[in-house]
């Protein structure tokens, strides 16, 4: 396995869209939009490819060049941006989610109140490693290579996650635990974090 952190493209959309719907398959927030296990095996492999490209629109995409490990990057200017609900959009998101649209935007728009304010920060999405790849290290090679970008740039990573067991991992990459909070009154509970700016 060829473990080089690369900025990944289009070409890499399948591959990546594997690792990420594989990685995110039992993820509470994922679990709490498709509660039906069957619906979220067929849903988000469409959802993750939409993920990866609006990403590679919008964002900056690391990963291994054989997608083992792929992360979602929002950079400065794009951390709070939404995809607007336009009439194609919302038709084009139905199709994704089916009845899960709901969830999904209430989700969306919880996440955004968390996020800390401003836009001079980078924002880690989605860190996803391929289910018979975890536990080598590519998801901390992965992020020091995004957090590297952040401390070049003078500016704060930010973070929030719906496992419990990642606040540690995510401590050990230097993230400190600043909130956490439920979607709603039964949804699932997250943890945001940020990370300052490096000490050279």
């Amino acid at each position: 396995m060829d473990r080089t952190v690369i900025r990944l493209g289009s070409t890499d959309a399948a591959l990546a869209t594997i690792t990420l719907a594989a990685a995110f398959s039992n993820d509470p927030a994922m679990a709490w939009m498709f509660p039906d296990q069957r619906v979220r095996e067929k849903r988000l492999p469409g959802l993750m490819r939409w993920m990866f490209e609006d990403h590679l629109r919008h964002g900056m995409v690391l990963g291994t060049p054989g997608c083992e490990a792929v992360t979602l990057w929002r950079p400065p200017g794009a951390v709070h941006d939404h995809a607007a609900l336009t009439p194609p959009a919302l038709v084009r998101f139905v199709g994704l989610l089916g009845t899960a649209v709901l969830r999904a935007e209430k989700l969306d728009r919880t996440i955004g109140r968390h996020l800390p304010k401003g836009e001079q920060q980078f924002y880690l999405r989605m860190a996803a490693v391929r289910p018979d790849c975890q536990g080598q290290g590519l998801g901390g090679a992965l992020i020091r290579a995004g957090l590297a970008e952040s401390d070049q740039a003078g500016l704060p990573s930010v973070l929030e996650t719906a496992t419990e067991s990642n606040v540690g991992l995510y401590r050990a990459l230097g993230f400190e635990l600043i909130e956490d909070w439920r979607v709603g009154q039964s949804g699932p509970r997250f943890w945001t974090m940020t990370r300052p700016v490096a000490v050279k």
